[in-house]
């Protein structure tokens, strides 16, 4: 034997096309050979890493005669080769679990207040639309509210909205959820939710009647146009207080000719027997012929106050529509037609008002 072949042993790597050295030569008794790496079998079961272990999938055999696809793996199963994978992954699977799965830590209160629990009461009736904190501090000190049935004697209580039931004269009111809506008023419909001598009202349009709902500010009875319904008290109140100046613009139909110092006229003022009124902007929309249109925007609310402030400066008005409320318009919403506000024109009202 060669030193060669004495030096490599067994372990030379046979060349691809052709078997060992004697089958070159062509002569003698033909040595078993070692099977070439893709041709051997692997053991799946062992601790190594194995053909079946690494990526690329099933393992390599000879001729063909290895497992299917789809079929499972045979090996050393005492040993836990096949059934290994399946384990890691459900172990992994349960980590990943417990880790997305965990509660989110409770921090730390550090604002003022913390340390009790809830809301106070008349912060609560204010959202829930039973009026201004001061007006709901009034409802407490007259004993018509309740917290769980015991009729409460004193300010500053705090209630928890989700598990506590909250009265006020017997009723229950909602002290979670808001509500605002937009209604197009038709002319001979009163502006209250309810009326005691069964005329046309708000309440009419309002199809949801478990949660109290009442309007924002007031329109005539002949008078048309945009008025918001909420159930959120302190927003409504702010609204229509005067300190935040929330304009109002209507359309009125009256007759001229008009002088061209009309606008001017109202602008500076118009002496009711109330006080003095003025208008923020007032504008010529359409003339035809004596009929004119014209738009007129102020911020007070005092009653019939746009046709009060026409009329005495000579002009009745035929007809009146609100076409908007603060930021709110009413656009091409249809007579009679309620409409819930986007949540962009919420904020809004609530960016007005500074809330």
């Amino acid at each position: 034997m060669r030193s060669s072949d004495r030096n490599s042993g067994g372990n030379r790597t046979p060349r691809s096309g052709g078997g060992g050295g004697a089958e070159r030569r062509g002569g003698g008794p033909q040595r078993p050979r070692k099977p070439r790496p893709e041709e051997r079998r692997y053991d799946v079961g062992g601790t190594g890493q194995s053909g079946a272990n690494k990526p690329g999938g099933m393992p390599r055999t000879k001729s063909g005669d290895g497992p299917k696809p789809g079929s499972r793996p045979t090996g050393n199963r005492s040993r836990g080769g096949a059934a290994r994978p399946r384990e890691l992954d459900a172990q992994i699977e349960e980590r990943n679990r417990e880790r997305h799965s965990k509660p989110q830590p409770k921090l730390p209160k550090t604002f003022p207040g913390a340390e009790q629990e809830g809301e106070r009461l008349q912060k609560v009736l204010a959202r829930a639309g039973m009026g201004s904190r001061r007006a709901c501090e009034e409802l407490i000190e007259q004993r018509r509210v309740e917290v769980n049935g015991r009729i409460v004697t004193e300010q500053g209580l705090r209630v928890d909205p989700e598990h506590d039931e909250v009265k006020v004269d017997g009723l229950t009111v909602a002290t979670q959820s808001y509500l605002f809506f937009a209604l197009n008023k038709p002319a001979g419909v009163v502006s209250t939710m309810e009326d005691p001598d069964g005329r046309q009202c708000l309440g009419d349009y309002v199809t949801n009647r478990e949660t109290r709902l009442f309007h924002v500010g007031r329109l005539d009875t002949e008078t048309e146009g945009i008025i918001l319904l909420t159930n959120h008290g302190e927003l409504a109140h702010r609204l229509t207080h005067p300190r935040y100046g929330v304009k109002k613009t209507y359309l009125a139909a009256i007759q001229g000719p008009l002088p061209r110092d009309i606008g001017k006229q109202l602008k500076n003022g118009i002496e009711l027997e109330d006080g003095w009124a003025r208008a923020d902007h007032f504008r010529i929309v359409q003339n035809t012929g004596k009929n004119y249109l014209v738009e007129v925007t102020l911020h007070e609310g005092r009653k019939h106050i746009v046709r009060r402030m026409l009329a005495e400066a000579g002009f009745p008005v035929d007809r009146l529509v609100r076409t908007s409320f603060g930021p709110i318009p009413l656009g091409d919403q249809k007579s009679g037609w309620l409409r819930r506000l986007t949540n962009t024109e919420v904020g809004m009202l609530m960016r007005e008002v500074d809330l």
